[in-house]
């Protein structure tokens, strides 16, 4: 942190926590006290009205705020908890950006406000469980974020969770990366495939080796970060769930959902999809409870799964 962002950080300290000491804000800003010493002259001489008290520290002279920024509750509550929520997602980098914009937002709420706040955002969490937390993440992250501003190609193997037309799940892939995306718990990269010739998103953690090339790329002007186009999902899936398992579905339900009907039977539930791999695991999970109506080429899918399923129980024997 260079000299002129530690004197502004100074200052939004001593606005959000009233008093500290030397000593305080040399902990605080990893330097020793001599440097805190001369910040504090250097903001005397610029005119920021600093109070100093022997034995106690400094203070701001009551009414000094900086900068002018006004924030209802509700506003600095959602700033608060939106910095929290990011820092919880993000790597290293970008989890200490979050903090300090925290620290600044917070600095500048007048005393009321500030404790009012405090007290809400004490009272609301958000629990993220797909933090980023191996190192091997979040140097994906760092190389993606370089290459995605920089417009660069990138190449990395990526492993396939359901192959298409019999080829291998792990191939080489090179990509154009337009955006990053954090999806169901987990980092998707937006890009353009060499090899499909289309618009991919790629899951981070089946992405290995990656390396940025000494090529780079143009991104379409139109280019949006936006939903998938439903459109895309061509296929119906209507399936009808037992009554004693309805209410947890409704839980778990997919996000490709168009409709849900309670019936004599039980839930009716259709579907959009793009492929019936999306899908597929998520109604296995449910067992004895599911029963796939359409498509035929679905039904006979988990029918090739539920008889695997029984010849290896029946081997164990």
């Amino acid at each position: 942190m260079n000299k002129t962002d530690r004197m502004l950080a100074i200052v939004l300290e001593l606005q959000g926590k009233g008093r500290l000491r030397a000593e305080d804000l040399a902990q605080i800003f990893e330097t020793s006290k001599r440097t805190i010493y001369r910040d504090i002259e250097a903001l005397c001489e610029a005119g920021v009205p600093l109070v100093s008290t022997p034995g106690h520290g400094y203070t701001l002279m009551q009414g000094y705020f900086l900068p002018p920024l006004s924030f209802t509750t509700e506003e600095a509550t959602m700033l608060l908890l939106g910095s929290d929520f990011m820092a919880q997602n993000f790597d290293a980098q970008y989890q200490a950006a979050a903090q300090s914009a925290s620290r600044k937002i917070a600095g500048v709420l007048p005393e009321r406000l500030r404790d009012d706040v405090r007290n809400l955002q004490q009272s609301i969490r958000f629990v993220a469980p797909g933090t980023p937390g191996s190192l091997a993440e979040q140097d994906k992250l760092q190389k993606l974020r370089r290459a995605i501003l920089e417009r660069i190609i990138v190449r990395f193997h990526y492993h396939t969770r359901y192959s298409e037309n019999n080829q291998s799940p792990q191939n080489t892939r090179e990509a154009d990366p337009y955006g990053l995306v954090y999806f169901a718990n987990s980092w998707h990269l937006i890009a353009y495939c060499h090899l499909r010739q289309s618009m991919r998103n790629f899951r981070l953690e089946r992405m290995e080796d990656l390396e940025l090339l000494n090529q780079t790329f143009q991104r379409p002007a139109d280019f949006q970060m936006k939903r998938p186009d439903a459109d895309a999902r061509k296929i119906v899936v209507r399936v009808l769930f037992a009554q004693e398992v309805a209410r947890w579905v409704h839980e778990a339900r997919p996000y490709h959902v168009i409709s849900t009907e309670e019936t004599p039977d039980g839930l009716l539930m259709t579907c959009a999809i793009r492929q019936e791999s999306e899908i597929r695991q998520w109604l296995l999970s449910w067992g004895r409870h599911v029963r796939v109506l359409e498509p035929e080429s679905l039904r006979q899918q988990l029918l090739v799964e539920a008889e695997a399923m029984v010849r290896n129980y029946q081997s164990q024997k």
